[in-house]
């Protein structure tokens, strides 16, 4: 054994030439546990061994690992080096406990750069942390010899073994959290250029090419038809189910709009899908259309969200294909309180509450295609109540509800909505405001 007064007598110590000089700076403070020290020999001797079986055990499950090892011998030969002595060093100082006052230092900043490069490569970090864990055990193997065969006492040993795998944590953590920051920043960047291809996909200024490209960047598969999905804005609920789609789904964050361009929404089980996931959301799903529509689609859509506010349309969600009758009805609002005017003109110089109920039976009449019997189920009135007041609209109407031109006309006034009372009121009303008109049922 060499006591710590035989270092500094300008011989070679532990038998092994050309030592650095951060090597005989760590040297000088030798002092507490001369046997600690004498380790270092054994294991710089055998620090080409343990490397070789390390690389190894890598072989099979992480080849790109073992090759770099192999490659960058010289680099990793160095690090394994300095590893060795911050080892010794910390062991003396109080084994892990001493890790916050003595941090592995820059090994950190290349291990968090190893973390990046994994997340960059498309890579599991779980993979890389298992690699670590097989060099962990091999290296503890080899200290551990080299602490028993140089006559290291058990406290020690103790100590290494907490210091050899507290390194490992926190080069485990510092890749960890390069995984980590890079997957955020790649997100962060991710979502910024999937906006830019909402906006171009809702711009009507945009062209296929320039569609094509801006995909291309977002990493989005341009799809042969997309559906538009709106939501209330102030729904929390929805931002939850907004959160949820897959990642094929572009959200759309746009003025007053919220929701989400979701590709190919017919294909089989999407509906299904979409009707579950939106329920109690207020939602409205827009009709399929091809990319160079979409604008088009939003228009459709925001109207079925007005006609739906309006309580028009009262399904949960509401899927634009199956109400395009009802849009067509209501896109001019002043054309169709026009053509109720019109239509219902016969009915104008009765009492509200006539007109009201007269005009609620005249829509189930159109709806059921003159079946008394289901008139009567759907307003839940007798069937010679149904034969009576169809004898006053017989009465009002003439010949002319006979007329095929003339119940198309009255069903596009009837079937959607409310009529227009307030321009239906006879002159001699007494000003009581007209009732509420029946809504369309949900298709």
């Amino acid at each position: 054994m060499r006591s710590s007064e035989s270092v500094d007598d300008g011989k070679e110590p532990f038998g092994w030439p050309g030592r650095s000089p951060e090597l005989d700076a760590y040297l000088d403070r030798i002092g507490q546990e001369p046997k600690l020290h004498e380790m270092l020999p054994v294991l710089f001797r055998r620090l080409p061994e343990m490397l070789d079986e390390v690389r190894v055990m890598l072989a099979n499950s992480w080849p790109d690992y073992a090759e770099f090892l192999a490659q960058e011998q010289a680099e990793v030969t160095g690090a394994a080096e300095a590893f060795m002595l911050w080892l010794i060093d910390t062991a003396e100082h109080g084994g892990a406990e001493s890790l916050r006052e003595r941090p592995v230092g820059n090994q950190l900043e290349l291990f968090e750069e190893i973390g990046r490069v994994q997340w960059r490569e498309g890579r599991e970090v779980s993979t890389l942390l298992s690699a670590y864990q097989v060099g962990a055990r091999v290296a503890w193997r080899y200290v551990s010899g080299a602490a028993l065969e140089t006559g290291v006492e058990p406290d020690t040993l103790a100590a290494l073994a907490e210091a050899v795998f507290a390194f490992v944590d926190q080069l485990s953590s510092a890749s960890a959290r390069g995984y980590v920051m890079e997957q955020s920043l790649n997100v962060a960047e991710r979502e910024l250029l999937r906006d830019e291809l909402v906006e171009l996909l809702l711009s009507d200024r945009s062209d296929s090419t320039a569609v094509r490209a801006a995909a291309i960047r977002a990493g989005w598969t341009l799809p042969r038809e997309a559906a538009v999905i709106l939501l209330a804005v102030s729904s929390a609920m929805g931002h939850e189910v907004l959160n949820r789609l897959d990642s094929s789904c572009l959200i759309i964050h746009r003025r007053a709009l919220l929701g989400a361009i979701v590709p190919d929404p017919v294909r089989p089980g999407r509906r299904q899908r979409l009707s579950t996931a939106l329920a109690g959301t207020g939602a409205v799903v827009g009709h399929p259309v091809p990319l160079e529509q979409l604008p088009v689609s939003v228009q459709f859509a925001e109207l079925t969200a007005r006609l739906r506010a309006g309580g028009i349309l009262t399904d949960d969600p509401v899927f634009v294909e199956d109400h395009l009758d009802a849009l067509i009805v209501h896109r001019d609002a002043k054309l169709l309180e026009a053509l109720r005017e019109q239509a219902l003109a016969p009915l104008a110089r009765l009492a509200p509450t006539t007109r009201e109920r007269l005009s609620e039976t005249l829509g189930a009449w159109l709806r059921h295609m003159g079946d008394r019997q289901a008139v009567a189920a759907e307003l839940h009135i007798h069937p010679q109540t149904v034969r009576y007041r169809m004898s006053q609209l017989h009465a009002a109407f003439g010949r002319s509800l006979d007329d095929p031109a003339t119940r198309t006309r009255l069903t596009l006034a009837l079937a959607w909505g409310t009529a227009a009372e307030p321009n239906l009121q006879a002159p001699e009303s007494d000003g009581t405001p007209p009732p509420q008109g029946r809504r369309r049922k949900a298709v």
